[in-house]
């Protein structure tokens, strides 16, 4: 299986693809000026305390405040509350991490308000972005994460991942972190550190640890309240940190910062593949170029289909997520009802376990398969939805088919759940079901390019507009496109863009930023 990253930067949004064999399987898109909020850490006060639920609300700057459960807080919570105000007694001289105290380990059968009171200053990191009406759910047990290490402070051991099986090995990474980790840090080893060198690991933990001492010198140095003193690398970087491995073939940039931030990050963790970050410098919109906005648009939306006329279903409630599949318009099997709904049961675990990951779906998914009369062959489909499952990151738990027919699948969910609407709107008519005449859309086209040209000045640009709109527009020995040129300067390029509705359009200049040509009808 080879995997290629596609990244498409844009002026006021960036969307990471993961294809494996050619086809997406992860998707993410953001806003270039939010910050990644899982990972953060806060240094914040506590507004509310809730005896009732043994936890309290703590305002992080966030619309909602966020949750902070007793249990939460972390073993060494008392070990961290102490250190914090050793840090801000003297906002001149930083108190020596290495020679903070630890604490007795907080009780499991504690109470929150034993613990907290209101107006008091926490140490807090974001573990779940705010989904739907809840704010994000915090935790008061920090970490670091890098590519080998996960860095704990005032953790007490050294733990390894369980998936490295090799007792040897496992041994020796225990006898290595113990003789470089810091004094009062513990750490968790990850998978990919099996067979690493020293000089790699050690080189991370010092990372690891500058983080650590830089985010304590924010909350030293700042008196506001809240504030964010350590925040998570890009998601771009935080994807590739956890998804990296020697089968990547290419990493695609269309944007010459990020690329040298994903370069610079590739040559730090595996130097041999940093020639796999290449920078895409076509006409065509990244996306279409690699057949990633195609399969956005076929794979988004309530109804999906696949092989041989099936499709599934999908719908969201506030709880869980509920998957239907159809066998639809398919042609039943020489074999009889019983091969024809294995055979669609199956198809549809594979995509299923495709759309997981590819909406990042989480909490409880229930999904109703076509009814089987045969155990084998429902033991048979719940293998390979396990085998399926197994490429997933996300923490999973999947049970057998009920008698009812209903396979119950919970996923780890730490951010809302990605769903693009690949439903459009007319761009003309805005959705009121009147619009001008087609056969008048290349003559307002005109317009706008005369009065970019003549009125504003603008002499290169990019017309992005549909691809059957590129083809009228380019076709013929004289095009329109030839004509245009002639009139109005050999600046004009029409780019087809597959992500634009039928008679929509969009200018950028030179250096690819957006200029809005909208009138003030179109926009009403």
């Amino acid at each position: 299986m080879t995997s290629e990253v596609v990244i498409d930067v844009r002026e006021k949004e960036i969307s990471i693809a993961l294809l494996e064999d050619k086809n997406l399987v992860e998707y993410q898109n953001e806003p270039r000026q939010a910050s990644f909020a899982v990972g953060n850490i806060y240094v914040a006060k506590v507004k509310k305390l809730m005896p009732g639920l043994n936890a309290c609300f703590v305002d992080v700057g966030y619309e909602r405040d966020a949750f902070l459960h007793y249990l939460d807080l972390g073993s060494q919570f008392n070990s961290y509350a102490k250190y914090i105000k050793q840090v801000n007694s003297d906002r001149k001289r930083l108190y020596p991490f290495s020679k903070a105290t630890k604490l007795p380990e907080l009780k499991k059968d504690g109470t929150i308000q034993q613990v907290l009171s209101v107006g008091q200053e926490v140490l807090v990191q974001i573990v779940k972005e705010p989904i739907s009406t809840k704010g994000p759910r915090l935790t008061g047990e920090l970490s670091f994460a890098g590519r080998y290490l996960v860095l704990m402070p005032f953790g007490d051991k050294v733990s390894v991942s369980s998936k490295i099986k090799s007792s040897e090995e496992r041994a020796r990474l225990k006898q290595l972190i113990h003789s470089i980790k810091p004094k009062n840090c513990g750490v968790i080893v990850r998978t990919v550190a099996e067979g690493k060198r020293v000089a790699e690991l050690d080189c991370e933990m010092k990372v690891l640890t500058k983080r650590w001492e830089d985010a304590i010198t924010k909350v030293q140095k700042s008196m506001q309240r809240p504030q964010l003193v350590y925040e998570e690398t890009g998601r771009a970087i935080a994807m590739l940190r956890d998804l990296f491995n020697t089968s990547f073939e290419n990493i695609y940039v269309n944007n010459a910062d990020v690329f040298n931030e994903v370069k610079h990050y590739i040559t730090l963790i595996a130097p041999e593949k940093a020639g796999i970050v290449k920078l895409y410098e076509g006409k065509v919109p990244i996306f279409d170029n690699f057949n990633v906005t195609k399969q956005i648009k076929s794979s988004f939306g309530k109804t999906i289909n696949y092989k041989h006329g099936a499709y599934l279903i999908i719908e969201h409630t506030e709880a869980l997520h509920v998957v239907d599949v159809n066998s639809g318009n398919r042609s039943r099997s020489e074999n009889g009802q019983e091969a024809n709904a294995l055979d669609v049961n199956l198809g549809a675990a594979d995509e299923l376990a495709r759309q997981l990951r590819l909406r990042d779906m989480g909490g409880i998914i229930v999904v109703d398969f076509i009814d089987m009369n045969l155990a084998e062959d429902r033991q048979l489909l719940y293998e390979r939805m396990c085998k399926n499952m197994q490429k997933d990151r996300a923490r999973h738990n999947i049970l057998p088919l009920s008698k009812f027919g209903l396979m119950q699948i919970t996923r780890q969910r730490v951010r809302p759940a990605m769903d693009v609407n690949v439903e459009e709107n007319c761009p003309t008519c805005n959705g009121t079901g009147k619009i001008r005449s087609s056969i008048l859309f290349t003559d307002q086209l005109e317009r706008k390019i005369d009065n970019l040209v003549n009125n504003i000045g603008v002499k290169k640009f990019y017309l992005h507009v549909h691809p059957y709109v590129a083809a009228f527009i380019n076709k013929g020995f004289i095009s329109l496109r030839v004509k245009w040129l002639f009139k109005y300067g050999f600046g004009i390029h029409i780019i087809p863009s597959q992500k634009l509705a039928f008679l929509q359009y969009e200018f950028y200049d030179k250096d690819g930023q957006f200029i809005d040509m909208k009138e003030e009808q179109e926009t009403k």
